[in-house]
């Protein structure tokens, strides 16, 4: 009769006599994705056979300023900031019962003439925090001679093993009452940021999770900025 070697390196016999996978060598089981803005709870009695837990966390990015210009005049807005990002490795024992997951919403975009929102603060309880990206401002006054606005700054590197700042919204420049170009939105590590615009019109998009939103353009006109993204809450458990 044949028999049947276990390798005792994954495998383990327990008191009813069941034949069941050591924890810890199972390598990565679920994948868990939050990507709705809110608070949320991670218990890990939820998962039994949970040896550990990769977290990246993803800020929202910021929002992009409204722009009004006088007519025959231009006015020309900064991109928003993307959000910043941070990843860490959490042992089963160092997690409590329960974490408190917050996903980061997008910064809001501006009306006329008026400045974006800052992007929220996404994180899994204390060990992974990441800021959200700064929104544009209104800093530009209507006009026609040749004038530039800076671009937004991303914000500093959060809490993580390894955590990285967002990236930061474009610069715009105005050429002449009828000619200029805004600022394209700050990228973030999981998202790109809105394009940068050369004809009049609403603040653009930015995509994936927590980059900002471009700039908006007016040659005499009323337009919106846009919202950044929304950021992201990623959970990788390894059994």
């Amino acid at each position: 009769m044949a028999s049947v070697c276990v390798c005792s390196d994954y495998f383990q016999v327990n008191d009813d006599g069941e034949l069941c996978l050591k924890a810890g060598t199972m390598g990565l089981r679920q994948t868990l994705y939050f990507k709705d803005v809110g608070t949320f709870q991670f218990e890990k009695a939820d998962y039994p056979w949970l040896a550990r837990v990769q977290v990246q966390v993803q800020g929202g990015g910021g929002g992009s300023a409204g722009a009004d210009a006088a007519a025959s005049q231009t006015v020309v807005r900064a991109g928003g900031a993307g959000g910043g990002w941070s990843q860490t490795l959490i042992e089963v024992g160092a997690l409590g019962a329960v974490e408190t997951i917050v996903v980061g919403a997008g910064g809001t975009a501006g009306g006329s003439n008026a400045g974006g929102g800052t992007g929220g603060t996404s994180s899994f309880g204390g060990f992974a925090v990441a800021a959200g990206g700064d929104g544009s401002t209104a800093s530009q006054s209507s006009g026609t001679t040749s004038d530039g606005v800076s671009g937004t700054a991303g914000p500093f590197a959060g809490t993580g093993q390894y955590s990285s700042g967002g990236g930061a919204g474009g610069s715009g420049i105005r050429l002449s009452g009828t000619n200029g170009v805004s600022g394209s939105g700050g990228d973030s590590r999981l998202g790109r940021g809105g394009f940068s615009r050369a004809s009049e019109g609403v603040g653009t998009a930015p995509r994936g999770y927590g980059a900002g939103a471009g700039g908006a353009l007016s040659f005499g006109n009323d337009y919106n900025g846009f919202d950044g993204g929304a950021g992201i809450v990623i959970v990788e458990m390894f059994g």
